[in-house]
């Protein structure tokens, strides 16, 4: 009631309830409200009525009345409000001319349930480590780990302790808020009896390339070497997933799988996640095949078709075994196996030309995985997953598939989208690597910058660093409904139609692209799934950033190898063993970027996920 009341005063609303007037007249009566030279009522200037944001380092008062006056706010002032409350803060004086406030009432506070665990007798939240001081903190042990009321504190469920590595994957997912994927999936009943004529292509030699612990398998490739014709068949989801059923609308609330180091929480059911709509070896599946004629001698598509199909993989290949058949090391195989590697090793030359040329436009970044090994929820070992030739292949393929499909959009549709960096971050840039030794300057154009500072660095032997520090110079990928081009790719237009059974961004394009109908809301969908998709990221990176620190508490005294990734805060990561970790170096002394070092871990925190090394 107070949110609307306090928006109605904004817009100088002359007609009240009975029960607004009443609270008017107490706030008056507090110089909260006042009325002004019109006689209308107005919020006094001293006091903001604002939404509590807390954050991870921070708290930001979101103004509920004019969206540009946002403040943040120390955790001292929070004054017992918490996150998504409704708030009447008092700005206070500040010399320093900066705009300060201070919570001095809880207007609405929404009920919740926050995570806190205990640290010296009392509740410390998990997400901003703020101390709640509550007489409750008495009954638990040190390092336990229990889901309270935000309000009153009081238990709601006791979930172990903090000491017990099984309950990271709670922790991060109760944090972003993903906790309802434990849920039970929803019951499906996955059929194959289209009553379409769909185009029977069972008899061509479709194969996959994945990892070899994929479960999903979206993307088939088939190619013609005596026509030079490419087939690209994507898992036809669109058929399952009916738009606007509970199904649809569970997987838009998701917008993406979630990959942690030991399981994947699908955006789908497993019964089409891992079965109806994986193309799995040996079984006809429902496709979306794009069949595109490739020039060549030009490295482009001449004309591309887009069909529904039945296919067959007839082979499920790892990335791996593929990568030895590219070498020339065919191991045994079978005469499927023959059929499928005659055309895969004619292709593989073909996609590194369509590779080269687009690097032209696009760029070729030193980019490596770590994937986290875990015994009994505990890291055992990292691997360090790069882009081998294999991998390349199938890129090129997928590309080519994703531009034809943006091809195939209106004008509004759903694209994925990557803005040039501003000239501010360029600028930057070239004064970072000047500092690193690196002998850069400003070129023609962004493009042209980013080219000469790639072959700057690899004379310096400094590739893998800078493409780190030009990455992080870029703007973010997201979707949008209007097409604004990719720059990282160098493409002019670009959309996601190749991974549907993980992504909800492509399960939306196979339904536009079949029905010529772009969805009304296509704005809040595209701004749905770009946000989801970075929180899913932060969740992943919390869950791992978690592992490295539980190891490294087990660890304490070891001597690792880091190099310093940010000079202003003293931070490094492993570059040797426990690829990856992220350290404090706590007796940094402004150590040049990316200098490495032999260090030894003194401390590490669970929670906070902080590590705390000495340099030796």
């Amino acid at each position: 009631m107070l949110k609307e009341l306090f928006k109605k005063i904004q817009t100088d609303c002359k007609t009240y309830s009975k029960e607004e007037l009443i609270q008017i007249e107490n706030f008056l009566k507090e110089d909260i409200i006042v009325k002004n030279e019109n006689n209308n009522y107005e919020l006094n200037s001293k006091y903001k009525v604002a939404i509590v944001n807390v954050g991870k380092n921070l708290v930001i008062l979101e103004d509920l009345l004019s969206e540009h006056k946002n403040i943040k706010i120390e955790f001292d002032d929070l004054n017992g409000a918490y996150n998504g409350d409704l708030v009447l803060a008092k700005r206070i004086f500040n010399p320093r001319s900066r705009v300060k406030a201070k919570i001095v009432r809880i207007l609405d506070g929404k009920k919740n349930e926050v995570l806190v665990y205990i640290k010296d007798k009392a509740f410390h939240t998990v997400k901003e480590n703020i101390r709640l001081e509550n007489k409750n903190a008495l009954k638990y042990n040190e390092g336990d780990v229990l889901l309270v009321d935000n309000k009153s504190l009081d238990l709601i469920k006791n979930l172990g302790n903090i000491e017990d590595p099984n309950i990271d994957e709670f922790i991060s997912l109760h944090l972003y808020q993903e906790i309802y994927r434990l849920e039970k999936h929803l019951e499906v009943d996955a059929k194959m009896d289209d009553t379409k004529q769909r185009v029977d292509l069972r008899d061509l030699c479709f194969c996959t390339i994945d990892p070899n612990s994929a479960k999903d398998h979206d993307d088939a490739i088939y190619f013609d070497t005596k026509e030079n014709i490419l087939y690209v068949a994507i898992a036809d989801v669109s058929y399952f997933v009916k738009e606007g059923s509970e199904l649809d609308l569970l997987a838009f609330k998701k917008s993406t799988s979630i990959y942690l180091p030991q399981k994947v929480l699908p955006m789908l059911p497993p019964v089409l996640s891992e079965d109806m709509c994986s193309l799995k070896e040996g079984q006809d599946r429902y496709s979306y095949v794009f069949k595109m004629y490739l020039d060549v001698q030009n490295q482009s598509v001449k004309k591309s078709e887009l069909f529904e199909a039945i296919i067959k993989s007839h082979k499920n290949f790892s990335y791996g075994r593929i990568d030895r058949v590219i070498e020339g090391h065919l191991d045994q195989y079978s005469k499927i196996e023959k059929e499928i590697f005659d055309y895969l090793i004619p292709f593989y030359e073909i996609s590194k030309k369509f590779r080269a040329k687009r690097l032209l436009k696009g760029y070729d970044f030193r980019t490596s995985e770590n994937r986290l090994k875990l015994r009994n929820s505990k890291l055992e070992s990292i691997e360090v997953e790069t882009s081998t030739s294999s991998h390349q292949l199938v890129e090129e393929c997928m590309l080519l598939a994703n531009i034809e499909a943006s091809k195939k959009v209106n004008t509004v549709g759903i694209y994925r989208i990557h803005e040039e960096p501003a000239f501010k971050a360029i600028s930057k840039l070239v004064d970072d690597v000047n500092i690193l030794g690196v002998n850069a300057k400003l070129q023609s154009d962004v493009h042209e910058t980013i080219l000469h500072i790639q072959q700057k660095a690899k004379i310096a032997m400094l590739s893998a660093e800078i493409d780190e520090l030009i990455i992080q110079s870029q703007t973010q990928a997201k979707y949008s409904s209007k097409n604004l081009g990719h720059f990282g790719l160098g493409f002019s237009s670009y959309s996601h139609f190749t991974s549907p059974i993980r992504r909800y961004s492509d399960l939306v394009l196979h339904r536009i692209l079949k029905t010529k109908q772009t969805p009304k809301n296509i704005d809040d969908v595209c701004s749905h799934i770009s946000l989801n998709e970075r929180k899913v990221d932060q969740l992943v990176w919390d869950f791992e950033d978690r592992i490295y620190a539980r190891w490294a508490a087990d660890n304490i005294g070891e001597d690792i190898k880091v190099k310093v990734v940010d000079t202003e805060k003293g931070r490094a990561v492993c570059y040797e063993n426990m690829i990856g970790m992220k350290v404090v170096l706590e007796n940094y002394k402004g150590q040049k970027l990316f200098s490495k070092m032999g260090v030894k871990i003194k401390s590490a925190d669970i929670v906070t996920k902080i590590i705390i090394a000495t340099i030796k």
